[in-house]
């Protein structure tokens, strides 16, 4: 049986260990005290996916106040990262997470849900449009360091 929970002091570190899953290049230190921002802060919020009372996904949603490509009103709600254990995956249960977020949303006042994803995550572009997503555009980001 799934559930989700929202983000509580309780399931910080939970959450901080499967950030590290998605997010590879952080450390744990760090996301812990990442979701501990998140927690206190007044708007945004992660929800932790349960299956059979264990942790296997998570989805982090955060309010974007500047520009969004392809939104239509601002302030949006947005997908910060969403992850769940690959043993789990293609079995819906990422889709219960973003109807959490499509609740969550609604439930503050949004009109849209905005994600992004990198060129190369093939994976992730197609899981975006299964669940309802619409592709509004593609960039390449460019740095030049001066030195």
């Amino acid at each position: 049986m799934t559930s989700i929970q929202e983000i509580s002091r309780d399931n910080i570190s939970i959450l901080a260990h499967l950030a590290t899953q998605l997010w590879t290049d952080t450390h744990f230190d760090e996301m812990s005290e990442h979701f501990e921002e998140v927690l206190l802060a007044e708007q945004p919020t992660a929800f932790l996916l349960l299956q059979d009372q264990k942790p296997i996904g998570f989805i982090e949603l955060s309010v974007r106040q500047d520009y969004v490509e392809g939104a239509e009103d601002m302030p949006v709600a947005y997908v910060e990262g969403i992850y769940v254990d690959n043993v789990f995956r293609k079995k819906g249960l990422a889709l219960q997470l973003i109807h959490k977020a499509e609740q969550w949303a609604r439930s503050q006042g949004y009109t849209q849900l905005c994600s992004d994803s990198e060129l190369a995550n093939s994976g992730s572009i197609i899981f975006h449009q299964k669940v309802g997503f619409e592709e509004v555009g593609r960039i390449v980001c460019f740095v030049k360091n001066l030195n």
